[in-house]
């Protein structure tokens, strides 16, 4: 059975950052002969502190913090697919989706013992692929907040396999992307590649 982790670093619940990540889901879904498991995050409900930069390895934990960041470490570990989607704010993800990501540090902890600079272990071993949402205003200024999760997805062995931007303009409601059938088709059309690379790993 399929895993699917759903990341939403929006405030807003059915905005457009969410309705696209549900169709890229959708598009998984339907590829698959077994419904997936798919496991919608908002970062925005989760309460935890944000890294203090312990300069040491948890292990055998993930981290020296416990908090509701406990369940979520899990299923991303476990998962087979990782949707991750955000908002632009200020040119970069979201503090909801920039302070989960920090908080990711330590699934590659610092091994400093004898040498110098910096090496980190590589504690992840299992293969999962991954597809980012980004959600911005008519300027579509992506491409610092798109460096943001694809460095996530680096450092958490996710193969990054797509990617939907969405230049909204109207924002009176929230989840415009509603109504642009062009865009939640790339999205759905994103899911079934996803499913299709899945099966090659």
């Amino acid at each position: 059975m399929t895993r699917i982790l759903t990341l939403s670093g929006s405030p807003i619940e059915g905005s457009s950052t969410e309705i696209l990540l549900a169709e890229i889901g959708r598009g998984i879904a339907e590829s698959s002969p077994a419904p997936p498991v798919n496991e919608l995050v908002r970062l925005n409900d989760l309460q935890h502190i944000p890294c203090q930069a312990c300069g040491k390895s948890p292990e055998p934990e993930y981290c020296f913090f416990h908090d509701g960041l406990d369940p979520v470490y899990n299923t991303l570990i476990d998962c087979d697919i990782v949707l991750f989607g955000s908002p632009v704010y200020f040119d970069s993800v979201s503090a909801q989706a920039k302070a989960f990501i920090d908080r990711c540090n330590c699934l590659r902890p610092p091994d400093f013992e004898g040498l110098t600079g910096h090496h980190f272990k590589r504690i992840l071993t299992k293969k999962r692929l991954g597809a980012m949402v980004l959600v911005g205003g008519e300027r579509g200024e992506f491409e610092c907040a798109r460096k943001v999760i694809a460095g996530f997805f680096k450092w958490t062995e996710i193969e990054n396999c797509g990617k939907i931007f969405y230049a909204g303009s109207d924002w009176k409601e929230a989840g415009p992307v509603r109504h642009d059938t062009a865009k939640l088709r790339e999205a759905f059309q994103l899911g079934q590649l996803l499913y299709s690379r899945l099966n090659s790993i």
